[in-house]
């Protein structure tokens, strides 16, 4: 189970079937883009601006993080975000543990930062997080030169003794992982000559866009075998820029599953970042028979930016080709409620990453189905929802093993469920979609505290 929060008393919701929803909605920034943006604001020379950063606890300890590390940051009466950086290899050794919290995103990218500084530095974060593999970043940022200490299995806490000067590497992914690639990336800044990163299946690609809109030096060409090799010149001054965090698809997407699943629904979102690298979980409703429009598209930061418009639709069950995982891993339990609302079953294969998030997220939503009366099946790395093509029964009191992705899709879920839905605890949502509840409610969400 996670760590819970500062906050020691439980905040059960309740999702009660009401009226349709409508209204035109903003959701908070990307995560992803978030902590990245701070971190090659941290690694530039000059000042970079961010606005609409993702204010949520887990990029906040990022921020934390990167100041101890030397940068200056600070926000304005504005809401927006001021970096000083420090330059490539420019950070100073902090004076004491780097805290990461919850936030698996900020710990893995900063290891790769601290790989390339010639110092100590101490990580740890929240109980969750030091349960989750760090194994997969270490090995092939040991390979460039830096040294690692800490728990079995490459857990935090863990102590890192960087070089001012890594080897650059050439590292075939074992596994489809943003954030391993990232680690290796920001290492290979503070290396000569190229750092390569081979990956069979594509994965975010936020880190390659960022680093070209900073103004290193990326290539990314196609492997023979499939997949691309992503090359970086390493040694390279980066300089100081502004950029504007899109809305974060990951949290678009519930509100897009609410509009799909309750009916009468038409709902407009602001400004979504569409990268097709995290779109899967649109791709995949579509198929399902969601009534999905990208409206206004542009780009914005080097990323493509569009304005949703969803209305509520009849969904059938599909089979989520597993090759698509990597573009939509975060999106499963949001899925797996429309998926409960469909006709005929659904098939997520190829997840097996799941059950190393902040909770085992197959066993999580599999339980939490079966409480609001959905059959399910699962795997090691699979989950089957079978759907009746209306309403689920719903009424479960569900444990969402203090998950907040698990806690939202079932809020979700209870908004189409013939009786309410409950989750035990939504103390933890905040940490990444500040003002969920509000914005539901906002729409015409019957989203209350239970009494």
């Amino acid at each position: 189970m996670s760590a819970a929060p500062a906050d020691p008393h439980p905040r059960p919701l309740v999702a009660s079937r009401g009226g349709a929803l409508h209204g035109n909605v903003a959701v908070p920034g990307d995560k992803s883009i978030s902590h990245r943006a701070l971190i090659f604001g941290a690694l530039a020379v000059g000042e970079t601006t961010i606005t609409g950063l993702l204010e949520g606890q887990d990029v906040l300890d990022t921020a934390r993080a990167l100041a101890a590390l030397g940068a200056h940051i600070e926000r304005g009466a504005d809401a927006v975000w001021r970096v000083v950086g420090r330059g490539v290899g420019g950070l100073s050794e902090p004076a004491g543990i780097l805290d990461l919290g919850n936030s698996g995103t900020g710990a893995r990218l900063l290891l790769g930062v601290a790989a390339a500084h010639p110092f100590v530095s101490l990580f740890t974060g929240d109980a969750s997080l030091c349960r989750r593999p760090m194994g997969r970043v270490i090995e092939p940022l040991q390979r460039m030169g830096a040294e690692f200490t800490g728990r079995t299995g490459g857990r935090l806490p863990l102590a890192v003794a960087g070089a001012g000067r890594l080897l650059p590497i050439e590292y075939r992914l074992p596994v489809a992982s943003a954030q391993v690639k990232s680690a290796i990336l920001l290492a290979g800044l503070n290396a000569p000559g190229r750092t390569i990163v081979l990956e069979t299946e594509p994965t975010r690609d936020h880190t390659e866009n960022l680093l070209r809109h900073f103004g290193a030096k990326v290539s990314i060409e196609p492997l023979p075998q499939g997949g691309h090799a992503i090359a970086l010149t390493g040694e390279p001054e980066l300089a100081g820029r502004p950029v504007a965090v899109p809305g974060d698809p990951s949290s678009a997407a519930f509100a897009v599953v609410a509009a799909s699943i309750v009916p009468g629904s038409a709902v407009r979102i602001g400004a979504v970042g569409i990268n097709p690298r995290r779109a899967g979980l649109f791709e995949t409703l579509r198929e399902m028979g969601a009534d999905i429009t990208f409206e206004n598209e542009r780009r914005s930061g080097g990323e493509p930016v569009a304005d949703l418009r969803v209305r509520a639709a009849a969904l059938r069950g599909v089979k989520v080709p597993p090759e698509r995982a990597p573009s939509m891993i975060d999106e499963y339990p949001i899925l797996a409620a429309a998926a409960a609302c469909a006709d005929g079953p659904t098939i997520m294969s190829g997840i097996g990453e799941l059950r190393l998030k902040e909770s085992d997220r197959i066993r999580t939503m599999a339980h939490g189905l079966a409480h609001c009366g959905v059959a399910v099946e699962e795997t090691p790395t699979s989950l089957t929802i079978h759907g009746r093509g209306k309403s689920p029964p719903g009424g479960g009191l569900i444990a969402t093993d203090l998950d907040h992705r698990i806690a939202m899709s079932f809020l979700v879920l209870g908004l189409a469920t013939e009786r309410p839905v409950t989750i035990d605890d939504a103390r933890m949502i905040d940490t990444s979609f500040p003002g969920f509840v509000a914005l539901m409610q906002g729409l015409g969400a019957a989203i209350a505290p239970r009494t």
